[in-house]
């Protein structure tokens, strides 16, 4: 859950960063501000639509990235221009939600919200503002992502489980329109989208998928607005007994829609990008409710207008009871 990036024509800013690294390419690759979407790549794997269980839950997800783009794309933070980023970011995401006995449509409601500290540090071969060329600029912050909301509804019909969810970004967390390095993403989003798990527990074959699209309200500190995003989460798994499973997991992500505003001063570009790695789970029982760990590690390719590197994510649901 991130943002930020692109558009418009070589005013002073692409200009400044021609001659700042014009010995490079210069094809400008950008979109979503800072070429940061809010939607976290990956968060949704195995058993992503099947229905919880009644009661409190905490979900922990921690999260690790590192990625990096050359010094031929070029990314527009704010006011500045920045060439060849490098970025690390560590996250502790907390989810308290609530899943009520009492059915919606026939479907398992759940609500819950989201918050977390983390870190980033992020690195700039070339940064160019309209005063300033700096090279190899580094800025690193701790503080805490936004606030994300969630509510869902999910079914379940023999091996077949489906899930509907709507999400979003309050912006509050910490964010720079002027550093190079954020956690929050500094504009609010809503996201919404369905799930599918399959999931056998005669022959323990699972799989599961996720799609949804994002809507990013205008920043208003940069004046720029990201386009509209889609994602899709997917995973395939054994479980090799009660407990435990193994399988793969990946990612999708594709802008569907340029970036605008006044404040877009690159162009017109959309992001991509995709990723594929292991998962194992192992699921247990705290009491008489069931507790589940799963940890994936994912690489990316494909990636267009953003940076390309490793993830690794862990999700660690707890029951909380009644």
């Amino acid at each position: 859950m991130h943002s930020q990036l692109c558009k418009g024509s070589l005013g002073i800013f692409s200009k400044l960063l021609l001659i700042a690294i014009g010995f490079f390419s210069s094809q400008s690759v950008l979109a979503d501000e800072g070429g940061v979407p809010f939607w976290m790549s990956g968060q949704y794997a195995s058993m992503a639509a099947v229905p919880s269980t009644p009661g409190w839950s905490l979900v922990l997800m921690p999260y690790v990235y590192s990625g990096k783009a050359d010094k031929s794309k070029n990314f527009q933070h704010g006011q500045t221009i920045n060439a060849g980023l490098s970025t690390r970011e560590s996250i502790a995401l907390f989810q308290l939600g609530y899943s009520a006995e009492e059915k919606i449509l026939g479907g398992q409601p759940y609500v819950g919200v989201g918050w977390g500290p983390g870190s980033n540090t992020t690195t700039a071969f070339a940064s160019v503002s309209s005063i300033s060329t700096e090279f190899n600029k580094a800025n690193s912050v701790t503080g805490s992502t936004d606030i994300y909301p969630l509510a869902s509804l999910a079914w379940n019909k023999g091996n077949n489980n489906f899930m509907t969810y709507v999400t979003g970004d309050i912006p509050v967390g910490t964010y720079s329109a002027t550093g190079l390095s954020s956690i929050g993403i500094g504009h609010a989003a809503i996201d919404t989208g369905g799930g599918y798990t399959y999931l056998n527990n005669t022959t323990g074959l699972e799989f599961s998928g996720v799609l949804g699209a994002t809507y990013n309200w205008k920043n208003n500190q940069t004046n720029y607005q990201s386009g509209v995003d889609s994602h899709l989460d997917w995973s395939i798994s054994q479980f090799l007994s009660k407990h435990w499973q193994v399988g793969i997991a990946g990612y999708v992500y594709y802008q569907l829609t340029a970036d605008s505003g006044v404040g877009d001063r690159i162009g017109n570009f959309k992001s991509q990008v995709a990723a594929i790695g292991p998962q194992i789970g192992y699921l247990f029982n705290i009491g008489k409710k069931q507790a589940y760990i799963n940890l994936r590690a994912y690489k990316e390719f494909w990636a267009q207008n953003r940076v390309q590197g490793y993830a690794t994510i862990a999700t660690i649901s707890i029951p909380l009871g009644e």
